[in-house]
């Protein structure tokens, strides 16, 4: 009898709040900046501003934060001349030499394998295939070359100019002349032997007749 009594008490108190409930009346605002921003509502239109929009260009000569011009084209003639001249401005590290390998495995080693061998887990499940292996006989690999690739990416492969910062495409491309290194057997980047000296560039004629391409 008594829970009895408590449902009906619980039932009437609840049509009490409900019938007092007025819908054109706004609730309370406890973070009141959640609702009223303190800051310009992105395209909204202020009288502050020329048109009364918010949202305008940037000025003139103006470049995002961070951002570093960079020379070579996406062309073939861009691509050979980063392979013959682009050097990495950072010094091989035991750092450099570290992150470029997690970043290898996150970014790179899905479709080129842990060891460059061509054979990641993308290639072994056949969701992707002919990547080549970065020892492939024909192939010119260099640090200039691998940098230039993640910039704009090659063939099926798409850019990572927007997953990662400079710095950390020169460290991935540190990492992958080490993996063509082990795999052909020269000697290794290492902060005591950086000094490496990188293949020459191969002229256009000999990049046309053939299709394996870098990276």
């Amino acid at each position: 009898m008594k829970s009895i009594s408590n449902i009906i008490i619980v039932a009437i108190a609840s049509i009490l709040m409900v019938s007092c409930f007025d819908s054109k009346q706004p609730n309370y605002q406890y973070m009141p900046n959640m609702y009223k921003p303190v800051g310009y509502e992105t395209y909204g239109e202020y009288e502050i501003f020329p048109g009364n929009q918010e949202a305008m260009l940037p000025a003139e000569g103006s470049i995002p934060r961070g951002w570093q011009p960079y020379d070579y084209p996406n062309t073939t003639e861009g691509l050979n001349l980063a392979k013959a001249e682009l050097k990495s401005p950072i010094p091989v590290t035991e750092e450099s030499l570290l992150n470029g390998g997690k970043l290898y495995t996150i970014y790179c080693g899905v479709c080129h394998g842990g060891n460059g061998d061509g054979k990641g887990i993308l290639v072994q499940n056949e969701k992707i295939l002919g990547v080549p292996s970065y020892a492939d006989p024909g192939r010119t690999i260099t640090m200039g070359g691998v940098y230039h690739v993640q910039m704009y990416g090659l063939n099926s492969m798409g850019s990572y100019a927007s997953q990662t910062s400079e710095l950390e495409r020169w460290q991935i491309a540190q990492h992958v002349m080490n993996l063509k290194a082990k795999l052909e057997g020269t000697p290794l980047l290492t902060p005591e032997n950086s000094e490496v000296e990188e293949a020459p560039a191969p002229t256009m004629e000999a990049e046309a007749e053939t299709s394996v391409e870098q990276h």
